[in-house]
């Protein structure tokens, strides 16, 4: 089930704010930028970069992503390790609030999301 609408423009808010913190300088954008898209129940976050081998062609590196889970009214926290899995982020398995998945995410305190 998606999103209502009311709730997805929560998410496009929190969204621009913290994009709007984390994203790298205008100047360099075309070789690193953030991002991030709704996918069923899933709010995920990534980098854009060009490919090594064809800068012509763009590609997508995941960073984080919430799910919300209505059966708790909880987001769980995922990230992507190298095996391009996405695994529960132990630290921080869930949050309440949104926000507070984005708090987690920015503070990074393990080095599983930013490196």
């Amino acid at each position: 089930m998606a999103f209502t609408a009311q709730q997805t423009a929560d998410i496009k808010a929190a969204m621009e704010d913290f994009l709007a913190r984390r994203r790298p300088p205008v100047e360099i954008r075309d070789k690193l930028d953030h991002a991030w898209r709704i996918e069923g129940q899933s709010v995920v976050i990534f980098s854009i970069r060009p490919m090594w081998r064809d800068e012509s062609k763009k590609i997508e590196e995941a960073i984080a992503k919430a799910t919300y889970a209505r059966s708790v009214n909880r987001w769980r926290v995922y990230w992507q390790r190298a095996d391009f899995k996405w695994h529960g982020y132990e630290p921080h398995p869930e949050a309440v609030f949104f926000e507070e998945f984005l708090a987690v995410v920015d503070e990074d305190k393990h080095g599983c999301f930013w490196g």
